[in-house]
């Protein structure tokens, strides 16, 4: 069974800043933004791979865009009009991914 979703107050996202690895807010505010860059679109693949799969374990998927070794991640909770406990979770997961794959 999937998590519920949580909207975080300002302060629960910023707490949640400080934890993560050069995450920002979208500048709409409702969203945790970071890009990545691997050495190669292999490698790139491998972790969007593993992203898919965590996500799709949550049941949710993130906004994101793959241009050869850069991908540009989005977490937002469109049900909660904003960030939830579940893009943290993902944007963490994110992180821990990509410490194993091949980063620029």
């Amino acid at each position: 069974m999937a998590l519920k979703a949580e909207k975080l107050n300002k302060d629960a996202v910023e707490k949640a800043l400080d934890a993560l690895d050069v995450w920002r807010i979208s500048d709409d505010h409702i969203g945790l933004e970071k890009t990545f860059k691997f050495t190669d679109f292999n490698a790139a693949f491998g972790f969007m791979t593993r992203v898919a799969l965590a996500a799709d374990k949550m049941d949710h998927h993130p906004e994101w865009s793959n241009v050869y070794n850069k991908v540009q991640m989005r977490w937002t909770t469109h049900s909660e009009g904003g960030i939830s406990n579940l893009d943290v979770i993902l944007a963490e997961k994110c992180d821990i991914f990509a410490k194993s794959a091949s980063l620029k």
